[in-house]
């Protein structure tokens, strides 16, 4: 608390303050703002550095120290909601998934819809059937090292590249066959447009997954897709709502609630923490504002809680998605140029560089980020049926998904894979000191330098596998870190309790000051009422009238009269 109070009174001092944002192509924008500084400034820069128009999909996401991601308010200062010492580290990243991304006005959104996605079949989001993850990634490879050519491209070429968090030699050759039949001929540009369509008929498209767990302790991970909420659990989606179906959404701590209008549906999940809820919150609240509302001008307020003086309360700033198409439709530009550079082939360990590089200009680093895939993943799988409690694997979550849609009538659920839905940088940290043994011996199993993990871990705001603890942390450490839970679940219920009473007690003496107020409105008016008349004829008020009111009136008719003569005047 004390480092936190210094290094708020040192920004203070602070003019200026360097800001890095990391963009979906791991090239580097770095940039100096101003103390007061809003998101939108920010965000401004960037897009502009990309040459971007259609940027309502996209948005800057951060790292908090207690390793909590949040997304960039562009309404607010970022000096305010940054809560780590300059310099600050962010990432360029998808926020709003197009419901077609394919149809997207510009190839430059197009390219880094592209680039997100990829990222996203790459950590485990985006699942699918081993048909279709072999076409995406041959489509991946058309797109960035062109045509087949048996001169560049020996045999078993396909598996220098890591485009899943696991790969099987049959799944290779499956890639490097299409590549070399299916897929010649076409540009990147085509290649691309198809990667997203075919990607968009996936039912994990969009999925930007929080981790929690169910009333039964069972863990579930949420999402917010353009389609509506879904909630996956084990290999299966068991909760789809359309965005028309959720009424409301509200939390309480650690708990999240959905409120659907089909039969007064009210799902509950429970959080890791309150800050991991209040940001599933406002994540939905932006989600449901921007693919549900026709204009923005329909934006409301929305409130945590029922009562009016408890919980947060957020505003989703910007425009709605179909405000966004049809500004898109006016774009009249000639293509912005897209500098597009090839995969970059993995080493001894398999890892992946996240495409393609966009052309460099002043204040840009390029970085290429090579992210080892730990060792010995495969005695870290857990099956189906393993505890509640279980680590979220790096490992095979790359899953074949059947599409038979085999939906239990009774249950509504419908199987997305065949085990289960683990993606591997989208679950809640530990706090460094509990985890940072164990970094220091995966580093070294792996012979990566600590600013690969670093940056992975702030990119994602997520440590590796190899790092241990975090919400789908094994047994051990959840003991080890319940002492430490408990006592600060109860400061923070003690803090919430005391900042009700607050505002309760706020809202009730404005209350009272008003009605005062309207009490001596309605005694000095000549309303002939007999209370009134009574509250007249006591001396108490004879004497406030007398030596407050008609003193006051004066001075109140005599600044006016100064104010109109100064207009006259003019």
């Amino acid at each position: 608390m004390l480092s936190r109070f210094m290094s708020g009174s040192i920004r203070n001092l602070e003019r200026e303050y360097s800001c890095t944002v990391r963009l979906l192509d791991d090239t580097e924008y770095t940039c100096t703002i101003q103390r007061d500084a809003k998101g939108q400034y920010l965000f401004d820069l960037i897009c502009h550095h990309l040459n971007l128009l259609e940027k309502d999909y996209f948005g800057i996401r951060y790292v908090d120290p207690d390793k909590q991601r949040h997304w960039l308010e562009f309404t607010k200062s970022i000096a305010k909601q940054m809560k780590s010492q300059p310099p600050f580290t962010m990432c360029l990243r998808v926020k709003f998934y197009p419901p077609e991304p394919a149809a997207l006005k510009e190839e430059i959104t197009r390219y880094l819809v592209f680039l997100q996605i990829k990222r996203d079949l790459y950590h485990g989001r985006l699942l699918c059937k081993t048909s279709d993850a072999a076409m995406l990634a041959a489509f991946i490879l058309q797109a960035e090292i062109g045509d087949y050519d048996p001169g560049k491209h020996p045999e078993g070429y396909s598996s220098k590249f890591q485009f899943f968090p696991k790969h099987s030699e049959k799944l290779e050759r499956r890639i490097a066959d299409i590549h070399k039949t299916e897929l010649i001929g076409q540009t990147p540009e085509t290649s691309e447009r198809n990667f997203l369509q075919k990607a968009q008929m996936l039912e994990t498209y969009g999925v930007d997954p929080h981790p929690c767990k169910d009333v039964s302790g069972n863990p579930a991970f949420l999402a917010f897709t353009p389609f509506g909420f879904v909630v996956l659990q084990g290999n299966k989606r068991v909760h789809f709502l359309k965005w028309n179906e959720v009424t409301k959404l509200k939390f309480e701590g650690k708990t999240f609630h959905i409120y659907a209008n089909q039969k007064e549906i009210i799902l509950t999940y429970f959080a890791p923490t309150p800050e991991a809820c209040k940001h599933l919150w406002k994540c939905g609240v932006e989600n449901q504002a921007f693919y549900k509302l026709e204009k923005s001008s329909q934006v409301r307020t929305v409130s945590s809680s029922n009562l009016f003086f408890k919980g947060s309360r957020f505003r989703y700033s910007g425009r709605v998605a179909k405000e966004v198409m049809e500004q898109s439709a006016k774009i009249k530009r000639e293509p912005p140029e897209i500098h597009r550079a090839g995969l970059v082939p993995s080493r001894s360990c398999p890892s992946i560089t996240h495409g393609p590089r966009l052309s460099s200009v002043p204040r840009t680093r390029r970085r290429a980020v090579h992210i080892s895939i730990m060792e010995g993943l495969e005695s870290l799988r857990d099956s189906a049926h393993s505890t509640p409690v279980r680590s979220v694997s790096h490992g095979d979550s790359f899953m074949p998904r059947s599409r038979s849609q085999a939906t239990d009538a009774s249950e509504g659920t419908a199987v997305i894979s065949d085990e289960a839905y683990s993606p591997s940088d989208s679950v809640l940290p530990t706090p460094v000191a509990e985890h940072s043994m164990e970094l220091a011996v995966s580093r070294q199993i792996n012979g990566a330098p600590c600013s690969i993990e670093e940056e992975k871990e702030s990119e994602a705001g997520t440590p590796s596998l190899g790092e241990g603890g975090d919400f789908g942390a094994d047994s051990r450490s959840a003991r080890e870190g319940a002492g430490g839970d408990t006592a600060l679940s109860e400061v923070e219920q003690v803090n919430k309790f005391v900042l009700s009473v607050l505002r309760l007690l706020l809202v009730t003496i404005g209350l009272l000051f008003v009605l005062l107020l309207l009490l001596i409105i309605l005694t000095e008016s000549d309303l002939d009422i007999a209370f009134l008349r009574d509250i007249r004829q006591t001396p108490e008020f004879e004497q406030f009238h007398y030596e407050y009111f008609c003193p006051l009136r004066r001075w109140f008719a005599c600044k006016l009269r100064w104010v109109g003569e100064l207009l006259i005047n003019k």
